[in-house]
């Protein structure tokens, strides 16, 4: 059978997102400790191949009570011409140490361009490409790596921090895409210097992104103007540019600076929109009492399907990123606390997550990696052992940083790994 359609959003839940076929009586014990009841559809004749198709009319139905009564725009399922299908080349532990000092590298690069461009100076992309250059190598090795160092990277100024964690999104989705090696160097390039535009704005405006009224945010709004107009004689590539002119407008045609809609907005600038919109939904702000927990910012993602974001695009991301990614701060269903170390796109509600606080939320002397997917392998209902929610960033006890993780494989510290 296959079922088309849950009593609960897809990605809250292992099962492929948009349907899939019941092959075991393995798939039903799964189905019923998960959900009261199913959509089958009987008729379903479609291989496996073409899953990421809408299936049922029940989907049609959410769609409408989640869109609010703003304009909602279906196109064919995303086709990308001659993906590549990556494989983890390394460790998690073996790239952090490869890449522990990218982001800084990255960062010091990328303020100076900022300012050259500012002033009008000379601008010279060859240190912000070697950095991107890398940056993709990176991730086409190991995925996580270079997310984990984000999440945790601090910078002093929120323009640079949110154009480097942008690009790094985008860099994990478009590889979950199978975008080739050239198009990946294009993706994140484009997102480093999409907010080059906002060197333009005051500094009060940009403190209050957010928070504008209407006068201010149709200011705000022109930083892609002015940022395409100091790059023009750049001799970036097309696509680049794109990126930089395209990753504010939105899929039901809502965005800016051109409101344009649906498949006239570049794939590349589609991925960077949706990847800087996540960005500044979990970013800390100075502005904002507390940023939004990456769970729920990808279940509202989830709901902003073909309404803000195409549907296949934005299905794409969560299965990059987990439901959980890679530095959400949680708390087990036993009490225990820690953050995301990394995730499996077949155990999605199961990441590994370095446990940093006992039940009663004392901080561990050492804190150690959970592979929740291999300890719930044999254990009952009863005994799994499972997020029980996401919490707040800056939540008290739990920085990473000041533990030493004892995995499976070898013993091994994160604050070295990130420190210079």
């Amino acid at each position: 059978m296959f079922v088309s359609d849950l009593d609960r959003p897809w990605h809250q839940t292992p099962f492929p997102i948009q349907g899939f076929h019941i092959r075991s009586q393995d798939d039903i014990r799964a189905l019923v400790s998960h959900c009261k009841w199913v959509s089958i559809d009987i008729a379903e004749t479609r291989d496996s191949a073409a899953l990421t198709k809408i299936a049922g009319p029940g989907f049609g139905t959410k769609t409408r009570r989640r869109g609010e009564g703003r304009e909602e725009l279906r196109l064919p399922p995303l086709s990308i011409r001659e993906p590549v299908r990556y494989q983890p080349m390394t460790t998690l532990k073996r790239e952090m140490k490869a890449s522990k000092h990218l982001l800084e590298d990255a960062g010091v690069a990328l303020e100076r361009l900022y300012k050259a461009v500012a002033t009008q100076d000379i601008r010279d992309l060859r240190p912000v490409a070697a950095v991107i250059n890398k940056m993709v190598s990176s991730v086409i090795r190991q995925p996580d790596a270079l997310l984990w160092l984000s999440r945790i990277h601090q910078h002093d100024d929120h323009v640079y921090r949110h154009a480097l964690n942008t690009s790094v999104w985008a860099l994990v989705c478009g590889r979950q895409l199978g975008l080739n090696e050239t198009l990946l160097n294009h993706l994140g390039l484009g997102c480093l210097l999409s907010q080059v535009g906002k060197t333009r704005l005051s500094a009060d405006l940009l403190r209050r992104e957010g928070q504008l009224g209407p006068e201010d945010h149709a200011l705000y709004r022109t930083y892609v103007v002015k940022g395409m107009a100091m790059l023009e004689d750049s001799g970036l590539s097309r696509a680049v540019l794109s990126v930089v002119q395209g990753h504010r407008e939105r899929h039901n045609g809502s965005g800016f600076p051109e409101g344009i809609r649906g498949d006239r907005i570049p794939l590349l600038a589609k991925i960077a929109g949706l990847a800087e919109f996540f960005e500044s939904l979990i970013e800390p702000r100075v502005s904002v009492a507390e940023p939004m927990t990456p769970a729920k910012a990808v279940t509202l993602l989830y709901d902003m399907r073909n309404i803000e974001f195409q549907d296949g695009l934005v299905e794409s991301f969560i299965r990059a990123i987990g439901i959980y990614p890679t530095g959400s701060l949680v708390e087990l269903t036993d009490g225990q606390r820690g953050i995301v170390v990394s995730h499996s796109a077949k155990r999605r509600l199961w990441p590994r997550v370095m446990v940093m606080t006992d039940r009663y939320h004392e901080p561990l002397k050492t804190a150690r990696v959970v592979d929740l997917a291999k300890h719930n392998e044999s254990n009952t209902t009863a005994e799994i052992l499972a997020i029980k929610e996401c919490l707040a960033h800056g939540t008290k006890g739990l920085d990473p940083a000041g533990f030493d993780v004892t995995g499976a494989e070898s013993r091994w510290s994160f604050s070295r790994l990130i420190s210079r």
